[in-house]
C-alpha cells in the first residue's frame, strides 16, 4: 500500500463535519486508529459514569434501592455497554489499520472472543441480580423465591455458557453439526451409565421447585422412618430421625414414595389421639368429663382447637373411648402421649374406674364313657 492511501472510509453514521477530518487524519492511520481508540474509550467510561451518578441522584434517598438489585443490575448494563463500545472502537481501529486479511481477521475474531467472554461474566451477574428482582415480587412470581433460587441460577448460568460456546464457535467458522452430535452420542452413553445418578438430579430438581416438604419438617415415609428435614439436596434428602441418627434417602426414592408432612397444612400443631378403655358399667359421663379436665389442664396440650372426647365404640371388653388434642410441633407427640397415659391411668385408679383387659371363659366338659 503506497504512503497516504487508506482503504477504509468514513463510516457512513459519522457526522458530516467529522467526515473532512476523517479524510485528513486517514492519510496517518497508525494516528487515526489511536484517536478512535482513544475517543472510544473516554467515551464509554464517561458514558458509564454519567449513567450511574445520575442514577445515585435519583436514588439517594432511598438506600434500598441504592445498594439494591435493581442498582446492581444497572451497574452490570452500563458496564456491558462500556465494554461494547470500547470493543467496536478497537474493531473500527483495526479496518483502518493496514492489515492483511488474514491478520486483520485473526485481529477481529480475537477481540470478538473477548467481547463474549466478558458478557457471560455479566450475563451471569444480572441473571442473578434479576433473580433477586423477581423474588421481591412474590405475588406476582411465587415459584422464584429463596428455595429455588439455586435451581433457576443453575438453569440461568448453563443458558448462558450454551449461548456464549454457540456464538465462540460461529466467530472462528467451526462447524457445531459435529460437536452437538458427538454430545449427544456421549450423552447418551453417559445416561444409560449413570441414570441412577440423573434420576436423583432430576428428582431433586423436582422437589425444590414444587417443595412437598422443606428443611425443619417432621415426615414420615411409607418405610416408617420419621424424622426432621436437615437438608433437601439436589442429589439427595437428609432426615435427623428421633433417635438422633442421619439418614440420607435418595432424591428418586422421596419423588416416588408417599410422604406424611406433618408440618404441613395450615399450621404446625399437630394432633394426638389416645386410645382409653372403660370396664362395661362405668359412668360415660364422667369418663368423658375426666379425659377433658386431664387435656385442658395439661401445659403443653393446646387451647385452640379445644381437645375432645369421643366414644368410638361398644367394644368386646368395655367402651373404647378417644381423647383427641393438639399439640406445638410434631416432635412434642411422644413426651405428651407419655404424660397424658400416665395422668389417665392415675385418674382412672383414683376414680375407682376400671380399665379392662380381655378375658377368656374356658368350659371343660368330661366325655362320656363309651
Amino acid at each position: 500500500m503506497e504512503p497516504g492511501e487508506h482503504r477504509f472510509q468514513a463510516p457512513s453514521w459519522l457526522p458530516g463535519f467529522l467526515v473532512d477530518l476523517w479524510d485528513v487524519l486517514a492519510v496517518y492511520q497508525s494516528l487515526l486508529a489511536l484517536i478512535i481508540v482513544v475517543a472510544g474509550s473516554m467515551l464509554a467510561v464517561l458514558g458509564r459514569m454519567l449513567v450511574l451518578f445520575w442514577a445515585r441522584k435519583l436514588t439517594a434517598r432511598s438506600s434500598r434501592v441504592h445498594g439494591g438489585p435493581g442498582f446492581r443490575l444497572l451497574k452490570i448494563a452500563t458496564s456491558a455497554g462500556a465494554w461494547v463500545l470500547t470493543i467496536l472502537s478497537l474493531v473500527l481501529a483495526v479496518r483502518v489499520l493496514a492489515f492483511s486479511d488474514s491478520v486483520e481477521t485473526l485481529v477481529l475474531r480475537l477481540l470478538t472472543s473477548v467481547l463474549i467472554l466478558r458478557l457471560v461474566k455479566e450475563g451471569l451477574q444480572a441473571s442473578h441480580a434479576s433473580l433477586e428482582i423477581f423474588g421481591r415480587f412474590r405475588n406476582r412470581f411465587p415459584i422464584v423465591e429463596e428455595r429455588t433460587m439455586p435451581l433457576f441460577d443453575l438453569m440461568m448460568t448453563v443458558l448462558i455458557v450454551a449461548a456464549a460456546g454457540y456464538a465462540l464457535l460461529v466467530v472462528w467458522k467451526v462447524d457445531p453439526t459435529a460437536w452437538l452430535a458427538s454430545a449427544g452420542v456421549v450423552g447418551i452413553a453417559v445416561g444409560f451409565a449413570a441414570r441412577e445418578t440423573l434420576a436423583n438430579l432430576f428428582a431433586g430438581f423436582f422437589i425444590i421447585a414444587d417443595a412437598p416438604y422443606k428443611v425443619g419438617d417432621y415426615v414420615v415415609l411409607d418405610s416408617g422412618d420419621r424424622g426432621r428435614v436437615a437438608k433437601v439436596g439436589i442429589r439427595s434428602t437428609r432426615m435427623i430421625t428421633r433417635d438422633d441418627v442421619e439418614i440420607t434417602v435418595p432424591n428418586s426414592e422421596m419423588a416416588n414414595t408417599k410422604i406424611y408432612n406433618e408440618s404441613g397444612g395450615p399450621w404446625v400443631r399437630f394432633r394426638i389421639r389416645l386410645q382409653v378403655n372403660v370396664a362395661y358399667g362405668s359412668n360415660a359421663e364422667e369418663v368423658v368429663e375426666l379425659l377433658n379436665d386431664l387435656a385442658t389442664t395439661h401445659q403443653t396440650v393446646c387451647d385452640t382447637p379445644t381437645p375432645r372426647v369421643r366414644l368410638r365404640a361398644l367394644g368386646d371388653s368395655g367402651l373404647e373411648f378417644e381423647l383427641l388434642c393438639w399439640v406445638t410441633e410434631p416432635s412434642l407427640r411422644g413426651k405428651v402421649t407419655h404424660e397424658l397415659y400416665m395422668a389417665i391411668y392415675r385418674a382412672l385408679n383414683e376414680a375407682g374406674i376400671e380399665i379392662p383387659f380381655p378375658q377368656r371363659d374356658v368350659w371343660l366338659r368330661e366325655a362320656k364313657p363309651r
